[in-house]
């Protein structure tokens, strides 16, 4: 048997951070509970009772193996637990390779964000792993062995100091109190914590004391001690723990050389330090309270200075802000008009101004920009009151604050205005100029981690391999080449990178590039043997490849609206701008398709959280005022994916309500949305959300729901749902339908009033109002009906009815009969065929005229009934037809 054969095929594998700790290893057990079959991998470590344990105990129990035993090829599914970082996995790094690779993390260090592209993810703040493992154990009823609980609570008290580190949270007790009664072995788990030092650390720890030098860092005292030995002392972090536990130490870091290797642990008991971060920063990982890094190639003195360039950019000052305030704060009263507060920014030459719920009590209730007031007021919108388009949420800050909060809000959070309160009151503001005139002369105060451009990117390349179809793939992929070689930048961008984060089929390809989209949609078509459509006006484009694949390709633009509910006017812009100009945040993600970075995702308005939280969230204060039908939209996307509309823009919504915004928009838009509620897989939901946001109203008074409309509406979707299964010819005009059943109960005078608020067209109209006529006509004939109804009586009843009508006729009774009979028309009446032409009856002599159509139609009543079949009956049957009218 060769080499290869013998090694272990692997579908799934599971593993942790190198140098593990005894969290990590029990997380690795506790996985293997939830992923059975799967292979546990031990990554190694250099805590020496973990690696005795490890030797003595866990490779007998648990079967762990060596990568090098392991088909690399084979693993399809990588399950990481207790990091959900790159660089703390190196051991497999070949398994990262294999194409289609599926990752789940399970992780508890909330201050590393995960690049691992994981396809499924659970991170959590608690004070150790194991406790989020032993959650997802409990929930999915899996029993413990007593070993196996014993090796899950070493972890936990590990990670947790035996519940005494300050990271410790609730859940990790109810972890802790679960795993007894699983028959956690307290006296084994007391036995391997309780480390017995030896002469070698006891020597090492008295070094360590002698050698800490305490330094004042941003008003913090941060303790830093260093040592050398020239071989690997064990459990290095039991040492610096009993340091802080003898020097009551709040803050520590302590630098070990050892061989050739600087081995960096710390350890923090206020939030003002995270070491998570600082030792994230040098490869390493952990908590907020407890981490540790080891650094290779480095010499002492180099870590050294590091670290102390790391704290004094990571560590906030305690600054009094006091004299970064601007006081007394000018600030407007939620009732003053947005004209009236225009002027008064300017009178002080301000950006921005908190709006207080009275000049009186100066509660803060929001903060209007000077931007957004402008823009109102090109929207002639200077009489509204600004608490309409004030920004709220918003943050505020105390006077004992320190630094970095006002830089989060103000750098972060891109609130440009903070006021300052006391008692409830705005006594003062700190603008986003004030902080920059701070910051300009001492740069080294800006923690690293609110740079932009030194947050991590999220690469979603194994997510789009996973998901899309290979031909999908491969247009995105070809597009992105041709990108680069255009010299421009390329994204796929909207719903479809919407929809594939929220894992719901669209395949429909929207590109924007940052150049001549029309020129780079033609050389595209070219290139795929496609064809292009494109509108100059707009600057856009769409390929329709053979198979009848479109790709719509737009120039990134931005568009501004001229007067509400304007059509847009479109420029040049970037793609931020481009994606700024969408409906909602979560329609405004990108994806890169160039090659150099392929799959990373562009995301500047916060689109992933308001994913994740399941929240419809306009992208500025007047999104509706600009375009209303965007409140259709939004009521659309809320009910299609059981999101909700955001606090904020749910007042906006229902200020351009009551501004009678939608008076301004044409009927042909307000149909267009309409069509597009009508054909979502839930109807009823969307027309119930639009009546009670006075939606329905806005668009005609005539329009509100009532229970018998609610009533047919709920049975529309159930009727049409089940045509559309039946894959029956022709294809019906849904929106009709719902149409029919919004309308219904309205008169026949009246509905003029909806064909012109739809500004519908001449045949528009007569093709309505034949649609109610014939359903009137129908719906009286068959819904009285007593007694059984031959078929071709029920051709003569429905046959002249559009089949639209015929649908809403079946919503609208109540009696099985005649649902019985709708059916039978739909299923077969209809579709029945005969086996003679107006050939025939010309071959017989008849003149062509109206005489043909009476003749064949009532040929089909007496085939419906069986009286006659076959082509010999049919024409038979005509013969007598035409004998007796001859002798008239």
């Amino acid at each position: 048997m060769s080499k290869t054969e013998e090694l272990i095929k692997a579908e799934t594998i599971i593993t942790g951070h190198v140098n593990a700790d005894f969290d990590c290893l029990a997380a690795i057990v506790a996985a293997g509970k939830i992923y059975p079959g799967a292979t546990l991998i031990f990554p190694g470590s250099q805590e020496k009772n973990l690696r005795n344990f490890y030797m003595e105990s866990a490779t007998y129990f648990f079967n762990f193996k060596q990568l090098r035993e392991i088909d690399n090829n084979s693993v399809k599914l990588l399950v990481v637990v207790d990091t959900s970082r790159k660089v703390r996995i190196s051991h497999i790094k070949p398994i990262l390779e294999n194409p289609d690779l599926k990752i789940h993390v399970y992780d508890h260090h909330m201050q590393s964000e995960c690049d691992l592209d994981p396809e499924f993810i659970i991170k959590k703040p608690w004070g150790s792993s194991v406790a989020i493992l032993t959650h997802e154990i409990r929930k999915k009823n899996i029993t413990l062995h007593q070993e196996e609980a014993t090796i899950l609570g070493l972890g936990l008290y590990e990670d947790t100091g035996s519940f005494m580190f300050n990271s410790t949270t609730e859940y990790d007790f109810e972890a802790g109190k679960w795993l007894l009664t699983c028959g956690m072995e307290l006296d084994v788990i007391t036995d391997l914590l309780n480390r017995e030092m030896t002469s070698q650390q006891i020597s090492l720890l008295s070094n360590l004391l002698k050698g800490a030098a305490t330094y004042t860092i941003n008003d913090l005292d941060i303790v830093i001690s260093e040592i050398s030995t020239p071989e690997y002392v064990g459990d290095f972090s039991v040492l610096v723990h009993k340091f802080m536990d003898m020097e009551n130490v709040q803050i520590l870091f302590a630098l070990g050389r050892m061989n050739d290797r600087i081995h960096l642990v710390a350890r923090s008991r206020t939030k003002d330090v995270n070491v998570g971060d600082i030792c994230t920063a040098f490869g390493g990982g952990g908590h907020a309270y407890a981490a540790s890094a080891t650094i290779k190639d480095r010499t002492l003195a180099e870590v050294r200075d590091e670290l102390f360039s790391l704290l004094y950019s990571k560590v906030a000052p305690k600054l009094n802000i006091e004299h970064l305030m601007s006081k007394p704060a000018v600030a407007i009263p939620r009732n003053m008009t947005i004209s009236q507060a225009v002027e008064r920014m300017i009178q002080f030459s301000l950006k921005g101004v908190p709006v207080v719920d009275n000049m009186e009590n100066m509660r803060c209730v929001g903060i209007l920009e000077h931007k957004i007031a402008d823009k109102a007021l090109a929207h002639q919108l200077g009489n509204v009151d600004v608490e309409i388009y004030m920004q709220h949420p918003f943050s505020t800050i105390k006077t004992d604050c320190g630094l970095h909060s006002v830089m989060e809000i103000i750098l972060n959070q891109k609130q440009r205005l903070v006021p300052v309160v006391e008692n409830d009151k705005v006594i003062a503001v700190i603008t986003r100029t004030d902080l920059i005139n701070l910051l300009v002369q001492d740069p080294a105060r800006i923690p690293e981690s609110l740079f932009p451009e030194n947050k991590q990117e999220r690469n979603i390349r194994n997510i789009m391999r996973n998901r899309l179809p290979n031909k999908i793939l491969n247009i995105l992929e070809v597009a992105g080449q041709m990108a680069e070689e255009f010299g421009t930048e390329a994204y796929v961008v909207g719903g479809f990178v919407r929809d594939l984060l929220l894992t719901r089929n669209n395949l429909d390809i929207d590109l924007v590039v940052e150049s001549d989209g029309i020129t780079f949609a033609k050389k595209l078509a070219k290139k795929m043997s496609g064809r292009v459509r494109y509108h100059r006006k707009f600057k856009t484009a769409v390929v329709i490849l053979p198979d009848g694949q479109r790709i719509d390709v737009a120039t990134a633009r931005l568009e501004y609206y001229e007067y509400p509910a304007a059509l847009p006017t479109v420029e040049l812009s970037s793609i931020k701008m481009d994606l700024y100009r969408r409906d909602f945040t979560v329609n405004a993600l990108a994806v890169h398709i160039n090659p150099s970075s392929f799959g990373t995702l562009v995301d500047f308005f916060g689109s992933q959280r308001d994913l994740k939280d399941k929240t419809i969230r306009v992208l500025h204060a007047l999104s509706f005022v600009e375009d209303p039908t965007r409140i259709m939209r939004a009521i659309r996307f809320e009910q299609r994916f059981n999101f909700k509309i955001g606090g904020q823009t749910l007042s906006l919504v229902k200020n351009a309500l009551k501004l009678n915004l939608f008076s301004k928009l044409s009927g042909y838009r307000i149909v267009h949305e309409l069509k597009l509620i009508f054909t979502e897989a839930e109807v009823l939901g969307s027309i119930k959300r639009m009546n009670e946001l006075g939606a329905l109203e806005a668009i005609h008074p005539l329009l509100v729901l009532n229970t018998s409309r609610e009533q047919v509406i709920a049975e529309l979707e159930r009727v049409i749902s089940w045509y559309n299964l039946l894959y029956l010819e022709p294809e019906i005009s849904i929106w009709k339908i719902y149409l029919l059943g919004i309308c219904m109960g309205i008169s026949k005078p009246k509905m003029e009033q909806i064909y012109n608020r739809f500004s519908f067209s001449q045949t528009e109209r007569r093709e309505f109002v034949h649609l109610r006529e014939t359903i009137f006509l129908a719906a009286g004939n068959i819904l009285n009906i007593r007694g059984e109804l031959k078929p071709s009586e029920i051709y003569k009843i429905l046959s002249p009815v559009p089949l639209e009508g015929v649908l809403f006729i079946m919503a609208r009774t109540s009696r099985d009969i005649v649902k019985k009979y709708i059916s039978q028309y739909l299923t077969s009446l209809r579709l029945q065929t005969l086996d003679i032409t107006g050939d025939d009856l010309k071959a017989l002599g008849l003149i062509p005229g109206p005489q043909y159509t009476k003749l064949l139609y009532e040929t089909k009543l007496a085939c419906l009934d069986s009286i006659i079949k076959g082509k010999d009956e049919q024409l038979e049957f005509i013969k007598k037809k035409i004998k007796i009218l001859s002798n008239f």
